[in-house]
């Protein structure tokens, strides 16, 4: 996995083959724009630290925020114009790898889901985890 990130406290960007991600803080705000050519994604909010963002194989953006109220989110950005959203607490980092919900495979276009692992912690009864799939996570 080819890993590039922008420093935790970096104002600035950091693009990530089709896709470019800036953040820019203003006081206590801090803004992130996630730059797809055709469509911009502007967020703000007041933050713990920057937003962590990183790129994944070359080609993918991931954008990790913490907010001051004890919150945050993780955001995955495909090329192909899809994304994938999870609360912060429900990924974890292992090995130098983001590990996300099993339950995400399936909306992972395939040529992008080996930039991730997978957990089978998080039971969610709208969402199950198929029994085929646990055979997948890494805890």
């Amino acid at each position: 996995m080819t890993l590039a990130a922008l420093p935790a406290q970096a104002q600035g960007g950091l693009r990530c083959g089709t896709l470019k991600a800036d953040v820019a803080v203003t006081g206590q705000v801090t803004r992130w724009t996630v730059d797809r050519g055709s469509e911009k994604t502007i967020e703000t909010g007041t933050l713990r630290s920057a937003p962590r963002v990183e790129c994944l194989d070359g080609t993918v953006l991931a954008v990790e925020v913490a907010f001051t109220a004890g919150h945050g989110s993780f955001s995955a950005y495909f090329p192909d114009g899809t994304d994938i959203t999870y609360g912060r607490h429900q990924i974890d980092r292992r090995n130098n790898r983001i590990v996300l919900p099993i339950q995400a495979k399936a909306r992972i276009a395939p040529r992008w889901r080996a930039a991730f692992d997978y957990h089978c912690k998080l039971e969610m009864p709208a969402d199950p985890i198929p029994a085929a799939s646990r055979a997948e996570c890494v805890f």
